[in-house]
Formats: C-alpha cells, sequence, structure tokens
C-alpha cells in the first residue's frame, strides 16, 4: 500500500495515476474527504484539551484560595469533566476513521513508474524485444488441445467428471513433462541464477492475502477454505514473499532471491467464455516463481534481471517470443512496472503471455511490514518486492506440443529436457 502521509501530501498525483489505470478514483476522494474530518476532529480535541487543561490548573489555584474561589472551582468542575467527556467520545470516533482510512488506503492502487506506457487496455502494451524465429510447418499446426487429446495424454473430458470445467487431467507424456519442465526450471535457476529453493505451504491465512495485495480487493478471485481463514493460493508469490512478513533484515543479506514450485488455484471471476479451450486459463495449475527482496536503489536493475532470468528457459527450451510492457490500464493493482513475456503458439496463430516480472517498490513490504537495517544506521526501512514466473509450467507445456508437434501427431521432445526424462522417467 501506499504511505497514509504520501497519499495526503500527493492528491493530485495519486488521483492523476490511478485514472491512469483506468479505475475511478473514488476512493482517492474519499480518503481525502475522510481525512479532512481527521484533520477536523483532531483540532477539536486539541482545543478542548488545552481548554481542559487551563481549567484544570485555574481549579487547582482557586482550591488554594478563599471560600469564594473555592465555590468558583466547584462551577468550573463540571465543564471541565463535560469536556473530558466530548473528548472521550471524539477519541472514540477517531479510532474510527483510522480505520476507515486505513481500509482506504488498501483500496488504492500503486502508483505505476513514469516509463509506464499510458493505455486503456492490453492494446497498448508496448513491444520492445523478441527472441528466436516463428517455427515454420509443412503442415497445418494443431492446437495443443487437439495434439493432447490425439496423443492421449490430455483428457479435459474426464477432469470434469472429476472437478468440473476448467480443470485438466495429464497423462502419461503430458505428465511427464510437466514434471521435467518443473525440474529443468527449479535446476536452472537454483545452479545457475543463484536463487534458493523453498517449497511453502498451498494455503495462507488472510494477513498473507493482504500483504501481497490479492486481499481485500480481489477477494472474488480466491477460494476460500469455509470457515478457516485460510485461502489457496493463486500464485507462490503470495507465501514466499510473507516469508519475511513483519520481520526486519540485515542490508548485507539482501538481495534476497527465492524460487518456489507451488500449484495455484484461481477461480478466474470475470473471465468466464474467454481462452476456454485447452490449458491456458485452468483454475489449478503448475508455477515456478520467482521473488526478490532487494533495497530500493537496486530494485529497478533487479527487474531486468529477473526478467533475463525468466526469459532463458524460453530461450534453453528454443522457443519463440515477445516482451512487451504493460502498459497503465493493463497493470496488476500492486506493481509499478511488469514485463510480460508472451510465447508464440503456432496452433493458435497468436502469443500468450507465459509470464509476468513485477517490481512492487515498497508497495508490499509497507502491507507486510518487511523492512532492512542499511548498513550502520540504526532506523530501518522498508525492502522493495519483485516477483515473476520462471515459468508457468502448463503453459509452457502446451507451448512445447505445439511448436514441437510433427505431422505424424508426435511431439519431439527438446533437447534440454531429453536428461530429465532419460534418467527420471
Amino acid at each position: 500500500m501506499l504511505e497514509l502521509r504520501f497519499i495526503r501530501e500527493n492528491l493530485d498525483l495519486v488521483r492523476k495515476k490511478t485514472a491512469h489505470r483506468g479505475i475511478p478514483t473514488d476512493k482517492v476522494d474519499e480518503f481525502a474527504s475522510v481525512d479532512q474530518k481527521r484533520l477536523d476532529l483532531l483540532q477539536e480535541v486539541e482545543s478542548l484539551k488545552n481548554k481542559r487543561n487551563i481549567a484544570s490548573k485555574e481549579i487547582a489555584q482557586l482550591k488554594q484560595g478563599s471560600d469564594e474561589d473555592k465555590k468558583q472551582a466547584d462551577t468550573l468542575i463540571p465543564e471541565m469533566r463535560k469536556a473530558s467527556e466530548r473528548i472521550k467520545e471524539l477519541d472514540k470516533e477517531l479510532g474510527e476513521i483510522q480505520d476507515s482510512l486505513q481500509d482506504l488506503v488498501l483500496s488504492i492502487p500503486n502508483l505505476c513508474s513514469d516509463d509506464v506506457p499510458k493505455g486503456d487496455d492490453d492494446s497498448a502494451n508496448v513491444e520492445f524485444k523478441t527472441w528466436g524465429d516463428k517455427p515454420v510447418f509443412s503442415f497445418e499446426p494443431k492446437p495443443h488441445w487437439e495434439v493432447g487429446e490425439d496423443l492421449d495424454i490430455l483428457d479435459f473430458e474426464r477432469a470434469a467428471k472429476l472437478s468440473g470445467a476448467r480443470f485438466a487431467l495429464l497423462k502419461g507424456f503430458a505428465s511427464k513433462m510437466e514434471r521435467a519442465l518443473t525440474n529443468f526450471m527449479l535446476d536452472l535457476h537454483t545452479q545457475k541464477h543463484g536463487y534458493e529453493e523453498v517449497l511453502p505451504p498451498f494455503l495462507v491465512n488472510s494477513a498473507s492475502m493482504t500483504a501481497t495485495g490479492q486481499l481485500p480487493k480481489f477477494a472474488e478471485d480466491l477460494f476460500a477454505i469455509k470457515d478457516w481463514d485460510l485461502y489457496l493460493i493463486p500464485t507462490a508469490e503470495v507465501p514466499v514473499t510473507n516469508i519475511y512478513r513483519d520481520e526486519t533484515l540485515d542490508e548485507n543479506q539482501l538481495p534476497v532471491k527465492f524460487t518456489a514450485y507451488t500449484p495455484c488455484f484461481r477461480s478466474e471471476a470475470g473471465s468466464y467464455g474467454r481462452d476456454t479451450k485447452g490449458l491456458i486459463r485452468q483454475h489449478q495449475f503448475d508455477k515456478v516463481e520467482l521473488v526478490k527482496f532487494t533495497t530500493p536503489e537496486t530494485s529497478a536493475q533487479e527487474l531486468e534481471s529477473l526478467l533475463a532470468d525468466a526469459e532463458e528457459v524460453l530461450q534453453l527450451l528454443g522457443l519463440h517470443y515477445r516482451v512487451v510492457t504493460l502498459c497503465s490500464g493493463d497493470l496488476g493493482f500492486s506493481s509499478t512496472k511488469t514485463y510480460d513475456i508472451e510465447v508464440w503458439l503456432p496452433g493458435q496463430n497468436t502469443y500468450r503471455e507465459i509470464s509476468s516480472c513485477s517490481n512492487f517498490l515498497d508497495f508490499q513490504a509497507r502491507r507486510g511490514g518487511i523492512r532492512y537495517r542499511p548498513n550502520g544506521q540504526k532506523k530501518s526501512k522498508l525492502v522493495h518486492t519483485l516477483n515473476g514466473s520462471g515459468l508457468a509450467v502448463g503453459r509452457t507445456l502446451l507451448a512445447i506440443l505445439e511448436n514441437y508437434q510433427q505431422e505424424d501427431g508426435t511431439v519431439i521432445v527438446p533437447d534440454v529436457l531429453k536428461p530429465y526424462f532419460e534418467k527420471r522417467f
């Protein structure tokens, strides 16, 4: 979240940046109104406290005087008590207003970086980089769901019987490929890119969801466990970022770099009717996540490094892709800047997002109380957090099915994955 004082002192900027995202500014306007009420009440409280202090001193002096002075003191006491009661009422109201302000702050998005392109939706995203060439086929390439069903390695009908729509049953080659991809990605990020592997819980509490920005705004997108303060994670970003919630690191520990495999669970509320075929938009999918904790001075550079780490997965797999900078209207609620990596899918003749790499500055850290102590200083500061998919495993699988399909219906295993098949399967 943004700092309360920052919002108060930069209302026009926050309104402007919120509007750039295509988000109504009503929460910012409400914040300004409630904050002004808070200021008015504070002034009234301070005035009453000042009057009470003056009256208290006057009463004390009169009590030391004549009988007439003492009688006068007695007449002032009820007024002082009335002021004290009013102060108590105002303090309670101020507490409620402070809670209201905190709720409003949680509803205001992060400020997008000045170099983020302005636009209303993904049509305004800016492509700035491509890698590799689109594959050339001597036949009409099929979408992955046809490849998978022809090979009997993807079964959506039985998955629907088990769980409903937007679930998949992977069999044989597909399930082995999913496992090989997961191991390949984790090995690459730990052995070459310097990330520490962690395996977090797949269920987290509301405090964790709030810290990373899923709550309160995106409650409808989450799967909640009834009668428990627990949610199925939508991404490993949530538990991994919360590892250091309410903790203070030393500067020499930074950057901290974690990678984690987890299943992810999303209701996809509001997306019904879009990407309903195949593995594109599932309620459950696997992902390898990259998470960083950095100093404010290095987070911009670390975003570029994070992007390169995610890109290398596709490069080693020989999959053509492009990188786009998300425009303000397509930017995530907590992010200040995001790169999307979009892999080419010849069976669908389109690019699809396979990774989002984002810098959140101190937005998540403030919500989660994640700080560091600079070397030689007593006062701590908020860290900057970053994360990105390294990669979405299911989407990488479908990209292989479409890009490595053969005319006879088979699928070639990319060279970099062959050792994983030979040694483990």
